[in-house]
């Protein structure tokens, strides 16, 4: 890996997270040297050249898995807590080296400099949650029905646990899945997006070093880059048995389909199209700071994004005229300048994406109520930063159905009462995350039923992105139904044996069958 010439501020930052040297622990921390691809990772603030990397190839991948195989052997004979120790000491490392890892993550994927070191945040607190649990991999103890018999259940480590992640979150969906396969006993073999590289070496350097100080396998932690190809080797390896794997409905749906055809298991966390239910009694006020920074945070690229305003018709021009005057307050520039509210578009491609939906709902019959457009001029050389803009449309549209990874919001006004915004917040393939604002008990009670909102996230009065480790993350339909971080979102990691133990000196049936020699 080559670096490239960037200000002294981000070569400090290259420098303190050890990016420096071609090649240099290009996949597991080890010295051995990749023939494959360069990857370029170019930063989406000012357009820098910031590193080369070089893919891994398939013998690189072989001997990955090698290493990766070798390490279980030994890692998953460690008790859980000490396990645990491992990844409390990781997260102490995160903890010292938050403000150049948020800085990196800022840097080559362009969310602002705030929500970079937030999620650092996010990592630290899965570690701290982690370590909690490596005490608390509980089983269950069952009755039997013959005498002199015992039951229970208990909880193995999987193996090998390939993780594929997104470029918009560059290291915390890693963690939260890493942190848990971890004290859970799993080893790891992590596929970055390729349009944030340096993201990953940078985590691969530090949970190296602390593996490294506790004389364990490298392998316990493995790094991989390239494009979808490079994901195939693990979506095809029957030596994997849980790919997890982060990123568009389409990689899902083949992720899916690949692992399934070799009875492996996935845990998918895939598009969103998340809405937020906007109700005569909601607090204006927090309605519009919640809908705002869910809907150009993060430039609009999380799968939490809020897509959708879905508001009664009474309150309707209310809360249209809110929302503009907050978007006419918006600054959109670099994100490393805490002043500013909006970053850049990870690439080109988002950009064109972009302009698309927004030709797209002018077609289809919407109206642009907040004009769009990209932004050119000093500061913007990159030609990756866009106006967040607001539509009128139908949850019918085409356009609305996808979800566009970008900062576009559609304000969809509904009649009558609460069930028709729900069943409009339902009409969607995805099931990601949703949110109501209200101040009636009754309505907000009837988000949350059986007969409420399909999504895996469902708040009141808070908006629909943004989630806390505590809980489980994830969503249904074509959103995957998978569940990371919280909770007991633990047990995919592991596999369940059920024990029967017979303490007599006899040899009784289940269901009384009798079978005498």
């Amino acid at each position: 890996m080559a670096t490239a010439m960037v200000d002294s501020g981000i070569q400090n930052t290259l420098k303190a997270l050890r990016i420096k040297e071609l090649n240099e622990g290009s996949s597991t921390g080890t010295k051995f040297f990749s023939s494959g691809e360069v990857i370029d990772s170019h930063s989406p603030v000012d357009g820098t050249l910031i590193a080369r990397v070089r893919s891994t190839t398939k013998e690189d991948y072989e001997r990955i898995m090698e290493r990766a195989s070798e390490a279980f052997e030994v890692w998953r004979l460690k008790p859980a807590p000490q396990r645990g120790e491992i990844v409390r000491q990781f997260g102490q490392r995160l903890r010292e080296l938050k403000e150049p890892l948020g800085k990196l993550v800022s840097y080559e994927m362009g969310k602002s400099y705030q929500e970079g070191l937030g999620e650092v945040q996010e990592m630290i607190d899965i570690c701290d949650f982690a370590v909690g649990l490596s005490r608390q991999l509980h089983g269950l103890t069952m009755h039997s029905e013959r005498p002199g018999h015992r039951m229970y259940e208990q909880y193995h480590p999987l193996g090998v646990v390939g993780i594929i992640s997104a470029f918009n979150f560059p290291v915390a969906v890693w963690a939260w899945n890493t942190a848990l396969a971890w004290v859970c006993g799993d080893v790891c073999v992590w596929k970055p997006s390729e349009k944030t590289p340096l993201c990953g070496i940078a985590c691969q350097h530090i949970i190296a070093d602390v593996l490294k100080e506790n004389s364990l396998p490298e392998g316990i932690s493995c790094l991989i880059n390239g494009d979808y190809r490079v994901g195939e080797f693990m979506t095809h390896d029957k030596r994997i048995p849980l790919v997890s794997a982060t990123g568009s409905i389409r990689m899902g749906k083949i992720v899916a389909q690949a692992v399934a055809g070799r009875l492996g298991k996935s845990l998918l966390e895939l598009g969103g199209n998340n809405a937020i239910i906007v109700t005569p009694k909601a607090d204006i006020k927090m309605t519009v700071i919640g809908a705002v920074f869910g809907a150009v945070g993060t430039a609009g690229q999380r799968c939490t994004s809020t897509r959708r305003l879905i508001v009664h018709e009474s309150v309707y021009d209310k809360v249209k005229e809110a929302l503009i005057a907050a978007y006419g307050q918006l600054r959109i520039g670099n994100p490393l300048d805490e002043t500013n509210h909006v970053g850049p578009l990870i690439d080109r491609d988002a950009v064109k994406m972009y302009k698309e939906a927004l030709e797209q709902v002018v077609a289809q019959g919407g109206k642009i109520l907040v004009e769009g457009g990209v932004l050119e001029g000093e500061g913007y050389e990159s030609g990756c930063y866009v106006k967040p803009a607001i539509a009128e449309a139908k949850n019918t549209f085409e356009i609305v159905q996808h979800e566009t990874f970008a900062p576009i919001l559609y304000l969809i006004p509904y009649s009558g009462e609460v069930e028709n915004a729900i069943a409009l917040q339902n009409g969607v393939v995805q099931g990601l995350s949703s949110a109501i604002m209200t101040g009636d008990l009754r309505e907000a009670e009837k988000f949350l039923s059986a007969a409420g909102s399909d999504c895996g996230i469902a708040n009141v009065n808070i908006g629909t992105s943004g989630a806390e480790i505590g809980g489980a993350f994830g969503g249904e339909k074509e959103t995957g139904g998978g569940r990371e971080s919280g909770s007991d979102a633990w047990k995919i990691y592991m596999r369940r044996q059920t024990n029967t133990i017979n303490y007599t000196t006899e040899l009784p049936l289940a269901q009384g069958i009798k079978f005498d020699l």
